[in-house]
């Protein structure tokens, strides 16, 4: 199995259509944890393909960032209230 990279993505879409595009794209590689915020746990070709997908749908007064965080500062994520950190990669049925 691939190694896979722990990633927070985070979005600010300025067109309702297009935001909801792209929160739909995200629902297909990871697990929405805030309103504009997702955990995705990714190998690399995972990762290409979202940032592909992602720029296709993104305009020019959007911004979408990816934040990499390693294993060790994934331990280290701190959470108040009933949340959790994603542990694993979710099912995705095609």
């Amino acid at each position: 199995m691939p190694t896979q990279q722990f990633v927070l993505v985070s979005y600010d879409i300025v067109s309702d259509a297009r935001r909801r595009k792209v929160m739909k794209t995200l629902e297909g590689f990871g697990r929405r944890v805030q309103y504009s915020v997702f955990e995705c746990l990714l190998s690399a070709s995972q990762i290409v393909d979202l940032q592909r997908k992602l720029k296709k749908l993104a305009g020019s007064d959007d911004s979408l960032r990816f934040y990499f965080i390693s294993a060790d500062d994934v331990k280290r994520i701190a959470l108040l209230g009933g949340a959790n950190v994603t542990a694993d990669r979710p099912y995705i049925l095609h």
